[in-house]
């Protein structure tokens, strides 16, 4: 099985195999072999190289996160197979991208105030939440239209942070 797995912004390629118990897994053509079980629902225990990890999944009506330890990451996983993944591949980074916090926090930083022109993947805005700083980054190359926070402001899970055009 082949997947796209967006990470925070970041773009990865994952296919996964079963072998008996185990999985193989590569992931951006690193071979990784995990053994990984449900231990409750949206729970996956895994076993990476002798590291266990607890991996918790939250769902919304309107995206994905994942918990690694203390670390929260907005995740999309793609089927290239399916046409509605083909879809919405081609269409996600054209017109205005709106960047939204995915997690009730502080503003930290504005790193590309409105107007600087920016490329995909590079820093906008750093979030504080729970005492870790996330970098929320541009999902395409373009220019920021406008920066709707200020440092020291506080948003909550959804708010839109700034629009890139």
């Amino acid at each position: 099985m082949r997947y796209e797995i967006l990470i925070d912004g970041s773009l990865h390629q994952l296919e996964l195999a079963r072998d008996g118990r185990r999985w193989l897994c590569r992931v951006d053509g690193l071979e990784v072999e995990a053994d990984a079980i449900v231990s409750r629902p949206d729970v996956l225990s895994i076993l990476i190289d002798g590291a266990a990890y607890e991996v918790k999944r939250e769902r919304t009506p309107t995206d994905t996160h994942f918990w690694v330890k203390n670390s929260r990451f907005a995740v999309e996983v793609r089927d290239p197979r399916s046409l509605r993944g083909r879809k919405a591949k081609a269409g996600s980074t054209e017109g205005p991208q709106k960047i939204a916090a995915p997690m009730p926090g502080k503003i930290v930083r504005i790193l590309a105030p409105a107007g600087s022109s920016v490329e995909a993947g590079q820093g906008i805005i750093v979030v504080e939440a729970m005492k870790m700083q996330n970098e929320l980054k541009s999902p395409k190359a373009g220019t920021v239209k406008q920066v709707l926070v200020h440092e020291g402001a506080t948003v909550n899970a959804g708010d839109v942070l700034a629009i890139i055009e």
